[in-house]
């Protein structure tokens, strides 16, 4: 998992993301198998990303300083919850939303991780909802498909654009996470994986490199196959990772076996060619760009070395001189161009221009019907030279982007104007010209002209005073047409686009307002329409700034003139201090202020000749404390008894500070070795007692015969324990009528001990005397093959078994004495109707794998065939139990019934692709789950 994260990490470093990134692990938590499937609901990805976001929370640290307090989480699971990964959109930093469900599938799942993680930084699918979709094909890694891989992955220009916009909103990311003692990775992956051991990690155990074809270029596509089937590969469509070893003295790098050599590590980075001239000027007059290009082949990339940096275009402004005659709009000359033949709704409409308020639609051509108000896509971006926005005078599209100009006209200038348009000025030459106006109307429905605003003039505001049903009306003085409210009927309020400027008119109370920062290009007039049955005076107040040099002649219409603004310097703040503890000096911190309103403006409008000199004053003179080990109380134990007993404490790392308070730090800082954090505790034998089970039938149909019981000890949690006192008799003998005729028994009742798994154990002291059988019925030879066993010699002295091989038990009595085995015995090897014995144990060559529906794309008899995505991988063997799965067997315990099976064994199904057997205890005719008193 560790490795999966370095490879996230590899990912986001690609220059392609625009960002710079890095993905810390901070903490590894193993999620037990029961505990995730209560979280992982198969086939529900959205309820089971819930719950897992929700168990992600409830393992966050609170304290943000805690070395482990994520930011982000990411679950790997092989459980089958639907798609490859799922994750909420733009869910960073909170607390319930940061987390991402992946399905993990071996090193290709880095991808898989890295996509979802996108999501969750704000990134959408490549192709929905943007113009991404001729990056997918390329191996871009938010495709809706991923399709991307070691040797051929990349971030889609939208990526990058939807990073650059939400990343800056992300303020958990800001902090410098704890840098855990992690193994350094090494210079390429695959170093410390063969081909076979990737082979193990994406299809499981015992998968190795496919040998059966050996024509494909190892490095492109790994393919693997079972010793069990060497000609049955497969393949994730995946090439080794990098650094994989694929001959001698080679290894893989984005696709290729190349030779090991230091210089070849990051392949052959991309150079640049030099510059192309300049084209040709994309308008003739009003402002144009024109640009010159260069080619990253200078050399190529190749063997994955990285692309070159930075920009394949330059850009230069052009033609900046003004157009001849009135003005014109060129953005609302390329949408009325499409008046004669664009239709919309099958109807043919009058379009004038249309800004988004989205920054990455700038330049594209987006018009407005002026008939119904519906703003159309034009699917094609502005012609080069159209300005961006209507807000801003200066900057230009070109290909579809817009390039940023200053006021100088020069590409990626910072230089702005001041109020009334001086390139970089101070304002120095601005003049505000305000006033009040009103008449009566002369004539009921005559429009009263009230004021004319100049060419040039910035920042203009017309507001009407009183309540009134006149409305004003805007008149280009240049060319006689209207502006705003040609016919004085608008009673609602708008933003609309005119003289290349962006206007916005509000009605508030019956009252009319009109604004725009301009410059206007051409003069306009002011009037004010009053209603046609007359009205009363209506009044209206204007403003504008307007450089002195165009000043209009102002005759005796109450038009007030207002000075220049003055401004002087003076105290803002004080600087931070130079320490934070031990005596450190802080400076004063002088602003530029208006005179008239005391209100703080740019630096740059004072006179830096006249800037007062720094005051200066020591600050934090208190001497500095360490950071030191502060530790929570231990919790309680875990368990009250057992040997899985722990108890936890928090371990925190603060700074005292000088008003009591302490900070959280990271570890690293902290002296000395950290408190512990996890201890032992009640680690003493829990009280067990011994626990009976019921009784077997006899062992014999008639006379006499033995019973055997599970005896276990046991804890109140049902675990093993060690109990106190003799240990119950597992074995007793069992009395039946007398066989028929005059069949004579005679036998010694002797108990020996059982261990608890059902093993006669041996006795201790001196060998009991060889007890043995007087009958007087005819031996008509053994009736089982097994007899001759002399393993089995010992039973002789149990009626039933004597009478089932009497031929064997009547030579080994006639025969020398033996010492009884010592080694431990095996159940009575017989069947009743009350007993059953152990399966023999199956061997795994002697089952034959399955392979399910849900299998993935295999490669068989030479013929590779490909199927996307994991599928659930399960296994048909069935397993049945053995002796030895219950505590063990002696060396001379045969393993299993020494006679054959009265029927086959029955499996009981479990799940697709898995049987099992219900088990039963040793020796006994008890199932596994009899209950025990």
């Amino acid at each position: 998992m560790w490795k999966d994260e370095c490879l996230v990490d590899e990912i986001y470093h690609d220059e392609s993301l625009g960002a710079h990134v890095n993905i810390a692990l901070v903490r590894l938590v193993m999620v037990g198998y029961r505990q995730s499937l209560s979280l992982i609901e198969r086939g529900n990805p959205s309820r089971s990303l819930e719950q897992v976001c929700r168990w992600a929370h409830s393992q966050q640290r609170q304290d943000p300083g805690h070395a482990e307090h994520h930011d982000h989480v990411i679950f790997l699971t092989r459980q089958n919850f639907g798609p490859s990964g799922y994750a909420p959109v733009t869910g960073m930093c909170h607390p319930l939303r940061s987390c991402a469900l992946n399905h993990e599938d071996g090193f290709s799942s880095a991808f898989v991780v890295a996509h979802e993680t996108g999501h969750v930084l704000g990134m959408e699918h490549d192709g929905q909802g943007n113009g991404c979709a001729d990056e997918t094909s390329l191996g871009s890694v938010m495709a809706p498909l991923v399709q991307a891989a070691f040797h051929r992955f990349h971030w889609s220009r939208c990526s990058k654009l939807e990073l650059s916009r939400y990343l800056p909103s992300y303020d958990c990311l800001l902090d410098d996470p704890f840098e855990p003692t992690w193994p350094q990775p090494p210079e390429l992956p695959g170093v410390d994986y063969s081909m076979d051991e990737q082979c193990r990690f994406d299809f499981g155990t015992g998968y190795q490199t496919c040998l059966a074809f050996r024509t494909f270029e190892p490095c492109k596509q790994l393919w693997c196959s079972h010793p069990d089937n060497p000609y049955f590969c497969k393949t994730k469509k995946g090439p080794p990772l990098d650094g994989t070893e694929c001959a001698p003295g080679k290894w893989c790098f984005k696709g290729y076996c190349i030779w090991k050599s230091p210089e070849q590590i990051y392949g052959q980075d991309g150079g640049w060619s030099s510059w192309t001239k300049f084209g040709s000027c994309s308008r003739s007059c009003g402002g144009g760009v024109r640009s010159r290009s260069r080619s990253c082949d200078n050399p190529p990339p190749a063997y994955g070395g990285r692309l070159c940096s930075g920009p394949s275009f330059e850009y230069q402004v052009c033609n900046s001189e003004e157009c001849p005659g009135p003005y014109e709009d060129f953005r609302a000359q390329q949408c009325a161009k499409r008046n004669s033949y664009y239709t919309h709704q099958n109807t043919k409409h009058s379009w004038l221009p249309y800004e988004s308020e989205d920054d990455t639609q700038k330049c594209e051509l987006i018009c407005q019907s002026a008939d119904t108000g519906d703003v159309v896509f034009m699917n094609q971006v502005v012609h080069d030279g159209t300005r961006c926005s209507y807000r801003d005078p200066y900057s230009l599209c070109a290909r579809g982007e817009c390039v940023p100009v200053g006021c100088d006209k020069e590409v990626g200038s910072m230089k702005a104007d001041d109020k009334c348009g001086v390139c970089g000025g101070d304002n120095s030459h601005c003049r505000t010209v305000k006033g009040t106006l009103g008449k009566a109307s002369k004539q009921a429905g005559a429009a009263v002209k009230l004021v004319q605003i100049p060419a040039g003039a910035r920042h203009i505001q017309i507001e009407a005073l009183e309540k009134a049903p006149h409305r004003i009306v805007v008149k280009n003085q240049v060319t006689g047409s209207f502006i705003l409210n040609p016919k004085g009927k608008e009673a609602t309020g708008r933003t609309f686009t005119a003289l290349g400027l962006e206007w916005e008119h509000t009605v508030e109370d019956a009252k009319d307002s009109l604004k725009t920062s301009g410059p206007l290009p051409e003069a306009i007039a002011v009037l004010v329409l009053p209603p046609t049955e007359g009205g009363p005076h209506g009044s209206l107040a204007y403003k504008y700034v307007i450089h002195e040099d165009l000043l209009p002649l102002i005759g005796s219409n109450n038009v007030l003139l207002e000075e220049t603004d003055t401004y002087e310097w003076a105290l803002k703040s004080w600087a931070p201090c130079t320490k934070a503890c031990g005596g450190g000096i802080q400076f004063t911190k002088y602003g530029c202020r208006r005179r008239r309103d005391h209100h703080m403006v740019q630096r740059h409008l004072c006179d830096h000749r006249k800037r007062p000199k720094p005051i200066r004053r020591r600050c934090n003179q208190h001497p500095c404390s360490q950071p030191v080990w502060v530790t929570d109380e231990w919790s309680a134990c875990s368990r009250s008894c057992g040997k899985l007993g722990v108890q936890t404490r928090e371990v925190h790392c603060l700074l005292p500070l000088s008003n009591g308070t302490r900070k959280a730090l990271p570890a690293k800082v902290c002296p000395g070795d950290r408190p512990e954090a996890r201890r032992p505790c009640l680690r003493v034998p829990c009280p067990a007692q011994w626990r009976t089970g019921a009784w077997s039938q006899c062992s014999a149909t008639c006379g006499e015969g033995i019973q055997q019981r599970q005896v276990v000890c046991r804890t109140n949690t049902n675990s093993l324990g060690q109990c106190e006192g003799d240990k119950p008799d597992t074995v007793q003998v069992c009395s039946l009528p007398a066989c028929g005729g005059n069949l004579q028994n005679s036998t010694v009742k002797a108990k020996e001990p059982v261990t608890p798994e059902g093993q006669w154990a041996p006795q201790s002291g001196p060998s009991p005397p060889t007890n043995r059988i007087a009958s007087v019925e005819p031996c008509a030879g053994d009736r089982s093959i097994f007899c001759h066993l002399e393993v089995l010699g010992r039973y002789c002295t149990i009626p039933g078994y004597h009478r089932l091989c009497c031929e064997s038990c009547t030579k080994k009595a006639s025969g020398p004495a033996t010492s009884p085995d010592p080694s431990p015995a095996s159940p009575p090897p017989f069947s009743t109707p009350g007993t059953s014995l152990p399966e023999p144990k199956a061997t795994p060559e002697a089952v034959e794998p399955t392979r399910g529906p849900g299998e993935l794309d295999d490669h068989q008899q030479g013929r590779p065939t490909q199927l996307p995505g994991p599928r659930d991988r399960g296994s048909s063997a069935s397993q049945t139990l053995s002796p030895r799965a219950f505590g063990g067997t002696s060396p001379t315990t045969p393993q299993g019934p020494p006679w054959g099976w009265t029927q086959p064994p029955v499996p009981a199904s479990e799940g697709p692709g898995q049987s099992r057997e219900e088990p039963r205890h040793p020796g006994t005719g008890l199932p596994a789950t009899s209950p025990v008193t």
